[in-house]
């Protein structure tokens, strides 16, 4: 026979935990924060620079598998709308080693730029991210958008970077969307 006080206090204690956590948990900033990040072939990005543009800001890793399998997306994506205002930036984690960072950028052909976060700085100011691929959409007026741990939705992903591009020029853009 069980009795019901473990299975109570268990149970109370996972509740004070999960209370804990969701008090103390990192937040995620409503805006892009103000920090500059080097790319791999040494220019400085401040991030609000990119004001006035979508931004698309992905933390990723050489040896995350889901994050190698997007970089391909990202730069159909890049090369698609990079012409109309979009700006990506790759921020490598502090534990990717600079030299394989630079082998991945160089085989992978990536076309946008790709950051080190040597000392995870960047990591830190966007709420102490760990897990890869973690991306955050940045409107033109410097708001997170969009906030997505693991795989992005290409195509959803797309349909909102034009109609940010549309919002701005104030002209239709072909979003692959057709009108009821």
């Amino acid at each position: 026979m069980i009795t019901r006080t473990p299975i109570i206090f268990l149970l109370v204690l996972l509740a004070l935990l999960a209370a804990a956590y969701y008090q103390y948990r990192p937040s995620q900033p409503a805006s892009v924060p103000d920090i500059s990040l080097v790319t791999v072939d040494g220019r400085e990005l401040r991030l609000p620079d990119y004001r006035g543009r979508p931004l698309l800001v992905t933390f990723w890793s050489t040896t995350c598998t889901s994050c190698v399998a997007e970089i391909p997306h990202l730069i159909e994506l890049y090369q698609e709308l990079e012409p109309m205002g979009l700006e990506i930036i790759a921020i490598a984690m502090a534990y990717d080693p600079p030299n394989q960072v630079l082998e991945m950028r160089k085989s992978r052909r990536m076309t946008y730029p790709v950051t080190l976060d040597i000392n995870a700085d960047a990591a830190r100011a966007f709420g102490d991210i760990q897990v890869t691929p973690t991306s955050f959409l940045i409107g033109p007026d410097g708001r997170i958008l969009q906030h997505r741990t693991g795989r992005l939705d290409m195509a959803g992903l797309r349909r909102q970077i034009l109609a940010m591009i549309a919002a701005q020029t104030h002209s239709p853009v072909d979003s692959g969307l057709s009108a009821p």
